[in-house]
């Protein structure tokens, strides 16, 4: 990495290996009922984004592995994940062996502002990217970073049109040690349509946040279900935004 491209990882790499080296896993990968139960809502929207059987898959910020130690279950031939929070990535490794998705799931330290050489190596069917691009110093050139790619990018990022949501990044002090910045999903479809990505899909789920009192979390799943099929309210309300990209081939390409 050049010293130009050192400037791209933020303090906050840091901050996840401490919370690592301090509870075993990120906070919001925890056993917690509100974790647990708003990560089980954008599981499945993953699950439901794109066909991963038989697929490789290059799990992008892959933190301490929790999200990718899921894809060998959903079918996946393949899956490397990577991060640059050296101490995370041997988490990952280790919930892997514990989960024994070894087989299917492995890690490595990486950064997303230089996936060129990963990409050359292996023929990745997808790239997934979930709650990433809020942590990064320059999430646009994250972005533009895949304008080679041709197969299928599923991104999972905090819903930027929240302003529940835009308090608690200023206020917020586990927002704040974590350098959180969100985008609005118009703002990411713009970034991919500059990448070269022309079929967009986007979808607005959960109302559970990561963080909140246990008696909460079951009135909330239960207005989430009338939310995410109220246009406006959904838009404004949901926690989390799942965004398809992919390249559209045209005939006699």
């Amino acid at each position: 990495m050049t010293h130009q491209d050192s400037k791209l990882i933020k303090e906050n790499v840091r901050q996840f290996d401490s919370d690592v080296l301090a509870g075993g896993s990120y906070l919001y990968t925890s056993e917690r009922l509100s974790a647990r139960t708003a990560n089980a809502r954008i599981s499945r929207s993953v699950a439901e984004a794109y066909n991963f059987r038989g697929k490789t898959v290059l799990d992008v910020g892959c933190g301490d592995g929790a999200y990718t130690v899921e894809f060998p279950a959903l079918g996946a031939r393949k899956v490397l994940g990577i991060d640059p929070a050296a101490v995370a990535i041997e988490a990952a490794k280790a919930r892997s062996e514990l989960t024994r998705t070894d087989n299917v799931a492995t890690f490595a330290v990486g950064n997303i502002y230089e996936l060129d050489s990963i990409l050359s190596e292996d023929a990745f069917d997808c790239i997934v990217i979930r709650g990433v691009l809020h942590h990064l110093p320059d999430a646009e050139r994250a972005i533009a970073g895949l304008s080679s790619f041709q197969g299928t990018v599923v991104i999972v990022e905090p819903n930027g049109n929240n302003p529940v949501l835009k308090l608690l990044e200023k206020y917020s002090k586990y927002h704040v040690e974590h350098e959180e910045q969100s985008f609005t999903p118009r703002l990411i479809r713009k970034w991919l349509r500059h990448a070269g990505f022309d079929d967009l899909q986007t979808t607005m789920v959960n109302l559970v946040p990561f963080f909140c009192p246990d008696w909460a979390v079951s009135p909330l799943e239960t207005l989430e279900r009338l939310i995410e099929r109220l246009p406006i309210a959904r838009d404004i309300s949901c926690g989390q935004s799942v965004i398809v990209a992919r390249k559209l081939v045209l005939k006699g390409d």
